[in-house]
């Protein structure tokens, strides 16, 4: 018997054990399956969608009945308010109050966002503005005043009665520190989700991720108030309320997240961009104010958390909390609603995966199955 071995330079043997090759189509196959180009087509929808929507907003600010309160002797008040109310474009809601005193009261409550006093004795009047509750809409409040003046021929003089902090710049600080809540609820949620599996098997992991990003979110609220406050003197002032708001956005559109993956699978953070980012941004009262907003991001943004933080920091630094028991609700109700279909959802999960497992095998592979997948 030969125990000579083959030589494997010899190109018969090399031709022979060589491994077919494999053809273009395969390649291209296995290089991008129907998943995978599936989720670059949902990447290319939402980077239009996020063009689209930053554009839309913000290309031709507009304004549209921007609160003023009018303080006037009474026989000409009535008449300065539908002057005021009748300027193309519907730029003012003016609306009457009794005295100055009560206007400053209205600008405080977030109610308007300037007070126009007319000079009984002369021709120069007074315009009280807050840029610290966006400077965009001041500035245009201001700009729209003085055109209606000038017509009258009279002339204007504002005083801004609450401007931003000096280390606050233009007003965007509250802006900024509720963009990053948010983003580091939903990287958070996602990270895990992706980590472990976008869809958790069991109502056990899902409140243990919960329970998780609760604190997570704690560690993050005081992540955020400690920089915005004591760091860069930014928000200074309220650092136990910033720390709970920003608690609570970041837990909202963390639960949002788990229950939209929980939902949709990996698919569910591409909604949870949509909503908090594509949609969120630019309606949030950032940049621009609702009042000089289009139609539609005017209407969804305090119902947004991106848009509900954004206000509830603004309120509490600014305006001594008031009007802040709606964008606290909206934040509450995206944190409790995301918990609850998130629980909801899983559970009904593990109760549609162990269910066949029961019909069709015994007690013992169904037991040995479920305490696999816990």
């Amino acid at each position: 018997m030969s125990t000579d071995l083959a030589d494997p330079s010899d190109p018969s043997i090399s031709a022979s054990t060589a491994p077919p090759a494999r053809g273009f189509t395969a390649e291209l196959r296995d290089a991008l399956s129907a998943r995978g180009l599936l989720l670059v087509v949902g990447g290319l929808v939402l980077q239009l969608a996020f063009i689209l929507s930053y554009i839309g907003a913000f290309h031709a600010p507009a304004p549209h009945r921007i609160p003023l309160a009018v303080v006037a002797p009474e026989q000409v008040s009535a008449q300065t308010v539908d002057r005021l109310n009748a300027l193309d474009g519907d730029p003012l809601a003016a609306r009457a109050v009794q005295d100055e005193a009560a206007g400053r009261a209205l600008i405080h409550d977030r109610t308007v966002d300037a007070v126009l006093l007319v000079n009984p004795k002369g021709t120069e009047d007074t315009l009280l503005v807050a840029s610290a509750g966006g400077p965009a809409v001041s500035s245009t409040a201001t700009q729209i005043v003085e055109r209606a003046d000038a017509a009258q021929n009279r002339t204007v003089t504002t005083d801004d009665i609450l401007p931003p902090a000096a280390g606050d710049g233009r007003g965007l600080s509250s802006f900024y520190l509720a963009i990053g809540w948010i983003v580091g609820g939903y990287l958070a949620a996602a990270i895990l989700g992706v980590a472990a599996g976008s869809r958790p098997a069991n109502l056990h992991r899902t409140v243990i991720r919960l329970g998780v990003l609760a604190v997570y979110a704690v560690v993050s609220g005081l992540g955020g108030a400690l920089i915005a406050g004591p760091v860069l003197g930014a928000l200074s002032g309220h650092f136990a309320e910033l720390w709970a708001i920003g608690a609570l956005t970041v837990f909202a559109a963390a639960a949002t997240t788990v229950a939209l993956q929980i939902l949709l699978g990996i698919m569910g953070i591409g909604v949870t961009i949509l909503v908090f980012v594509v949609l969120g941004n630019p309606s949030a009262g950032g940049a621009f104010p609702s009042s000089l907003l289009p139609p539609f991001w005017r209407a969804i943004g305090d119902y947004i958390p991106t848009g509900a933080g954004t206000t509830a920091v603004r309120n509490t630094v600014y305006f001594s909390g008031n009007a802040l028991a709606g964008p606290l609700w909206v934040l509450a109700v995206y944190a409790v609603a995301g918990t609850g279909v998130a629980l909801l959802a899983s559970a009904r999960h593990r109760r549609a995966k162990t269910a066949p497992a029961a019909e069709t095998g015994t007690g013992t592979d169904v037991r040995d199955r479920q305490s696999v997948e816990r």
